[in-house]
């Protein structure tokens, strides 16, 4: 069993930067890829970003790329993703996710990660 708990969310004006933080729990932390998702009033979650197990690889959502970065230290058990150039439609609930293989072919589909967190909200004024 795996539990996440997302952290980082908050208010803030576009342009701004924040950074997220998932705590996992579990055994299972370091040896599987997580993934950033997030999800809007009334809209699919959709994907925004994926690490594989060690960090070396990455994936993002064309929407982000460029402007998010995710990370990993397993070491803490936590993921991250640095958000910066933050854009109102970047607002969503941000949730992670703890992907059933350690190096993914698929990041994107929300059906390929087994654990999920509460989320966090991030708020972007204009």
């Amino acid at each position: 069993q795996v539990q996440l708990v997302e952290s980082g969310g908050g208010l803030v004006q576009a342009g701004d930067s924040l950074r997220l933080s998932c705590a996992a729990s579990g055994r299972t932390f370091g040896v599987a890829a997580m993934g950033w998702f997030r999800q809007a009033p009334g809209k699919e979650r959709e994907f925004v970003a994926a690490i594989n197990w060690s960090g070396g690889s990455t994936w993002y959502a064309d929407s982000v790329k460029g402007r998010f970065t995710i990370s990993r230290d397993n070491a803490k058990n936590t993921v991250y993703l640095q958000m910066n150039s933050l854009k109102p439609e970047d607002t969503a609930a941000y949730y992670c996710a703890t992907h059933t293989f350690r190096d993914p072919g698929v990041v994107a589909d929300p059906g390929s990660y087994n654990y999920w967190g509460q989320g966090t909200q991030v708020t972007v004024s204009s």
